[in-house]
């Protein structure tokens, strides 16, 4: 029994000793603060719009016989849409085949007759007025049956578009029809957005335009899936807001699912002329009470800094903190979990 309690008093004893020397070491990779010419950007609120955006109408008079899509579907281009129901129009394909045969037979008929009347010509044996009734009768089939082809053809191309299919590929944005409606030439039946042509709308203030290059490449967070993107400001709407004389920005960003129109995203926009910034690797960024830091390592212990972010570089920032300066070494992985003078063993070094 005073085996044990010795035993349970020693393993007390080594935990205190453990814990007044604090945490044990944390591995951590470093990274590098270089300087760059960059400019300091601010964020806006813009809102995601498809730029190409198709009402998919029929162009036939039909009953609906099945809609393939639902709205929120991602279609690709040639997928069907829509489906009309196409039972007379198939027995009014079958009729003109059949009458198209029915022709070809008369065709055959009236060559034959007319060869034989050409012979007899020829030798005096029939008039010409034979003659030429018999020409007529057999050209007169000739067109008839290109006039049987033509509708048979006519038919068949109604049938093909009996079959709605997407245009390009994209998202249903809009489904304004059901199975059993009948539906006229130019009713909106499906309304889709193309996923190659998704844009953001943001509003800068108009002195921030000088700033703004065509082309440019800005970061682009979408705040409903706290995703953040690359995107291309590709142009500015030409009618600036009456009332706060805000400038639109046009901004390019890649396709993605499950992104509704109308969803708010957050544009980093230049708001300055370019200067020499210090700039780091965003995954150094730790967050304490709303505030940014970063950590550094002196003397084989983690030291904690405050930060003023003043750009968003994609995976970068760009600081104007005086002390953060080119060659400093921050902590861009292992640093979740670092507490102020903890002992750091580096594992590794970013480029």
């Amino acid at each position: 029994m005073r085996i044990v309690s010795l035993s349970i008093i020693g393993f007390f004893l080594l935990c205190l000793v453990a814990g007044a020397q604090g945490p044990p070491p944390a591995k951590v990779v470093l990274g590098q603060v270089v300087r760059e010419n960059v400019s300091t950007n601010q964020s806006v609120t813009g809102v995601i719009y498809y730029e190409r955006v198709s009402e998919i109408s029929t162009e036939v008079v039909g009953l609906v016989e099945a809609v393939e899509v639902s709205q929120g579907d991602h279609v690709k281009k040639g997928d069907t849409l829509v489906r009309l129901n196409t039972e007379i129009l198939d027995r009014e394909i079958s009729l003109a085949g059949t009458r198209i045969e029915q022709i070809g037979l008369r065709i055959k008929h009236t060559e034959k007759q007319f060869k034989r009347l050409e012979r007899l010509y020829k030798s005096s044996g029939v008039s010409e007025k034979v003659y030429d009734d018999a020409l007529y009768t057999y050209h007169d089939a000739q067109k008839e049956k290109q006039i049987a082809a033509d509708t048979l053809e006519k038919l068949l191309i109604k049938k093909r578009r009996s079959v709605i299919s997407a245009p390009f590929a994209g998202v249903v944005l809009m489904k304004n029809v059901d199975s059993g409606a009948w539906v006229q030439p130019g009713k909106n039946l499906v309304s889709i957005g193309s996923s190659n042509d998704l844009f953001v709308r943001a509003p800068i203030a108009e002195k921030f335009l000088q700033y703004i290059q065509l082309g440019e490449k800005v970061v682009v967070l979408i705040n409903g899936f706290n995703k953040q993107v690359e995107g291309e400001i590709l142009a500015i709407d030409p009618v600036a807001d009456l009332k706060t004389k805000n400038i639109f920005l046009k901004i390019k960003i890649p396709a993605m699912e499950f992104v509704a129109q109308n969803m708010s995203a957050n544009v980093f926009v230049p708001s300055s002329d370019k200067r020499e910034l210090s700039v780091f690797s965003r995954a150094a960024l730790v967050k304490f009470k709303g505030k940014d830091f970063v950590y550094t390592v002196k003397e084989g212990k983690a030291v904690i800094l405050p930060v003023h972010i003043v750009a968003f570089l994609g995976d970068r920032v760009a600081v104007d903190t005086k002390y953060i300066v080119p060659g400093l070494p921050v902590v861009v992985e292992g640093n979740e979990r670092l507490r102020p003078d903890q002992a750091v063993v580096v594992a590794g070094e970013q480029n």
